[in-house]
């Protein structure tokens, strides 16, 4: 049977990587973008959609061919730094609409068909930030274990039904999302040498970050699963570091995180 795969945020990025590997593989592949006209590098094989996750009724659009889905891969999504004290109230609201409700909302349109069919899968593409969590990244790290969270807690529900549900979390990736991340501060912030050193930091790892291919073949592997697994990781020499995370104390690991990031506090 030929499977249908919709995947959000696939106009570039790990979203268009999944996408084309996942029509490379015979999958019936559905692409969201904002603007699907003008997708610069379509995938081939790669249907495209209009969807705004900030836009209720662009989300309720996708009803009827959510649910006839077999795989969803929420992947679209904000990346936002800045101080938690100069975090705008809209910019908040913002992150989590796109980053969190939406991607929740498009899996409850998803989930009722899986389950009537006895099989699906819902893939959350997080980040490792929601595992590690790092100053000025608060908000992206509240977003990023929120819909983790979803993912975790809905597992056992969904699970007896052959529908499985599971997260992705990517280390440092070099996608160029850091042209993209949107930032606050306010001017004069007593925060802004450790922000700035952060920021300069993150660019740079992420400038040696794996690909985004790689990260999509971390995504296939949870789909093609019998059993996926709760939680992968990919980057960031991700097994030495969850090891590690098990072993010290949560101290020393935040002390680690925040070293690498050039903050030394």
């Amino acid at each position: 049977m030929k499977r249908t795969a919709l995947i959000t945020g696939a106009s570039s990025g790990i979203g268009l990587a999944t996408a084309a590997a996942l029509a490379g593989r015979g999958y019936r592949v559905l692409g969201t973008s904002r603007n699907p006209d003008a997708v610069a590098h379509p995938a081939d094989g790669v249907e495209y959609i209009a969807l705004d996750l900030t836009d209720d009724a662009s989300i309720e659009g996708l009803a009827d061919v959510l649910a006839g889905v077999d795989v969803l891969v929420n992947n679209a999504g904000e990346s936002q730094s800045g101080p938690l004290e100069e975090l705008p109230a809209d910019a908040l609201r913002r992150l989590f609409q796109v980053n969190v409700l939406g991607p929740v909302r498009l899996a409850q349109l998803a989930l009722p068909g899986m389950r009537e069919r006895g099989y699906g899968r819902v893939v959350m593409v997080g980040s490792m930030l929601a595992s590690f969590p790092l100053a000025y990244r608060s908000s992206y790290v509240a977003s990023k274990a929120a819909i983790k969270g979803f993912s975790n807690g809905a597992r056992h529900e969904y699970s007896p039904y052959g529908v499985w549900l599971t997260t992705v979390e990517p280390g440092s990736i070099n996608t160029g999302i850091s042209e993209r991340r949107t930032k606050y501060i306010a001017p004069g912030s007593p925060h802004r040498p450790e922000f700035d050193r952060m920021l300069a930091a993150l660019d740079h790892n992420e400038s040696r970050g794996i690909s985004a291919a790689q990260v999509a073949e971390t995504i296939v592997k949870a789909i093609e699963s019998p059993r996926p697994k709760q939680l992968y990781a990919v980057g960031s020499n991700a097994p030495a570091v969850f090891a590690l995370r098990r072993l010290l104390p949560a101290s020393l690991v935040a002390k680690a995180t925040h070293r690498k990031h050039n903050l030394s506090r």
